[in-house]
């Protein structure tokens, strides 16, 4: 994942270069391949790059062909291709990334361009063609991606933006997260809403809330899922899957093994070809897109013979020994990497410092993440694919089940957002198919009330995805069925239990009791409750001492975010 930082709004860009470069050397860890910046008339976009997709030629910002439109993004953009053959006219690319088509639609549809991406993306863009010169910044619908915005007291008719709170926390005393699915434009100051898919319907409950009535389509979940994968797959760089074991990860992986074994066998007919055009004599003329460099979508996809999987947990943990169970079925090239409880405390002011919260429950989960991410970067992986998000859209947690009715579960799905990675679930064609769905059938129960279907199969949490792939449309099952109906774990469970025991002891250990009955004068707002949270928001306090950084800290982030933090 890429880093920006961008000001807007600036008298003197030339003199304040430096410092924004500054504020951009402090998220490098998001993009080690390159940094590039440009300063406009009163604007800096600054970019940190990791390269994915159009390796050679894809160095941000970008700037068009006529010099006045400046780009840079963090993300992907899975429908570039499709895009690029939509335009109007003719432009002239100057790269292969998939992000420089964001230019030629904003030329074509101004600010609307980002209800036609397809990704995970957050970017910054000037337009030095009109006066004054004009900045629209995005985040991606589902808020993959992060992205933050701050004002300075200082310079009181700036704007910035950044992929990561600690960039701006030196030079703006008010910044916020920037809201998913909105869009930003400089020429009115205003931040509007560009995503509202047919599932939503704003910030409406009870009876006034519209619930989806569809019933399940099961194949074409199953499909819709299948082809969100794929498009993930877009990449010129070794990639691989996160394998905990769990359904939804063991899923991606069952998809994912699937479609490499495609590409794989694809390619060694394309070989076959070649080698028999070699000896029949030469190959007709290349047309001239293709001679021109012109991209398909199955050539930005990169193929290992086999797939590679990864896991990681405290030795003899759940999710490592049903990670190798999943792997040993699936045929994936599989990497299991086991820690101790002391080097998870080790790295938890890393994990605080990379993840800039002190949410307890997100410091328990992403500290074996961070540790597993570290290892995959070493091997030269760039990209991994991810399970999350099914448990917000299923209902995967096992307090769903609470949910008094229909309504209040769709509630409880809709609110739990804001997620970074590769992740098929939150594509956004899968989401209208799934969040489509009727919550009667996402709904369930536990222990004796529990009932199954006709086939036998527990209405457990998730049911219309596990029954959606209970099937082997090519005579192999996705999954052996111990795992394709395997209840859900915590991760932080999964890795091993006496994990959290660890940090509770710890915390126990290096928070006195007198430090911490006076933790409400210390801390008013966000007291913590409870030791371990003491200690966690007293590092986090050490790291960003702002109150601007305490006030903007995240409470929920996906773990999987390490892998792009590392």
């Amino acid at each position: 994942m890429c880093g920006i930082v961008a000001a807007h709004g600036i008298d003197n860009p030339a003199a304040h270069r430096p410092r924004l470069i500054a504020c951009a050397k402090k998220i490098r860890h998001r993009g080690p391949d390159w940094s590039g910046c440009y300063s406009g008339k009163q604007t800096i976009l600054a970019h940190e790059r990791l390269a994915i997709v159009g390796v050679d030629t894809g160095a941000q910002p970008i700037v068009s062909t006529d010099g006045k439109i400046i780009l840079a993004v963090n993300g992907e953009i899975y429908n570039h291709v499709k895009l690029r053959a939509s335009l109007k006219e003719r432009y002239a690319f100057k790269t292969h990334s998939d992000c420089e088509v964001i230019i030629p639609l904003y030329m074509e549809h101004g600010k609307d361009l980002c209800s036609l991406l397809d990704g995970m993306f957050s970017f910054v863009l000037l337009d030095e063609s009109v006066s004054p010169p004009r900045v629209i910044a995005a985040r991606d619908p589902i808020g993959i991606t992060t992205l933050y915005q701050g004002r300075s007291s200082a310079r009181p008719g700036a704007v910035y933006f950044a992929s990561e709170l600690k960039a701006l926390v030196d030079e703006c005393d008010d910044i916020i997260s920037f809201p998913p699915g909105h869009v930003y434009d400089s020429a009115d100051d205003s931040t509007t809403r560009y995503y509202t898919p047919p599932w939503w319907d704003g910030d409406r409950e009870g009876p006034h809330a519209v619930v989806p009535t569809a019933k399940a389509d099961l194949t074409l979940l199953r499909e819709t899922l299948e082809e969100a994968v794929r498009k993930r797959l877009m990449s010129e760089v070794p990639y691989g899957v996160l394998l905990s074991g769990g359904l939804d990860s063991s899923l991606i992986a069952a998809i994912a093994a699937r479609e490499t074994d495609k590409v794989a066998q694809a390619q060694i007919e394309a070989r076959k070809k070649k080698l028999a055009e070699a000896q029949s004599g030469p190959p007709s003329p290349m047309s001239p897109a293709l001679a021109n460099g012109a991209i398909t979508e199955y050539a930005t996809i990169a193929s290992w013979p086999q797939l590679h999987s990864f896991s990681i947990g405290l030795e003899n943990s759940p999710d490592l020994i049903a990670a190798r169970k999943a792997a040993s079925y699936l045929g994936t090239v599989h990497h299991e990497y086991v820690f101790t409880v002391q080097e998870g405390l080790d790295a938890i002011p890393d994990v605080i410092y990379h993840l800039e919260t002190f949410d307890v429950t997100t410091v328990r989960a992403s500290t074996p993440m961070y540790l597993l991410s570290r290892k995959i970067k070493a091997m030269g992986v760039k990209m991994v694919l991810s399970g999350e998000g099914s448990d917000e859209i299923f209902g995967g947690y096992l307090y769903f089940h609470a949910a008094p009715d229909a309504p209040s579960f769709h509630q409880e799905s809709t609110m739990a957002w804001g997620l970074e990675a590769r992740v098929p679930f939150l594509d956004k064609k899968f989401l209208d198919v799934a969040m489509g769905v009727d919550p009667k059938e996402k709904m369930f129960s536990k222990g004796a009330a529990q009932q199954v279907d006709e086939d036998g199969c527990p209405r457990m949490e998730k049911y219309i995805l596990r029954k959606a792939f209970d099937c082997a449309p090519d005579g192999k099952p996705y999954l052996p069925r111990s795992i394709l109906w395997r209840q859900k774990e915590q991760f932080s469970d999964g890795v091993g239990y006496s994990w959290i025991d660890g940090m509770k002891d710890h915390a126990a250990a290096v928070v006195s009791d007198e430090a911490f009955a006076k933790r409400a004068e210390r801390w008013p707002v966000s007291t913590p409750d409870t030791k371990e949270a003491y200690w966690i928001r007293e590092i986090f306090d050490g790291l960003f001492p702002q109150e601007a950084a305490a006030k903007t800290a995240v409470r929920y982030v996906s773990f999987i975010a390490f892998f792009h933090l590392t």
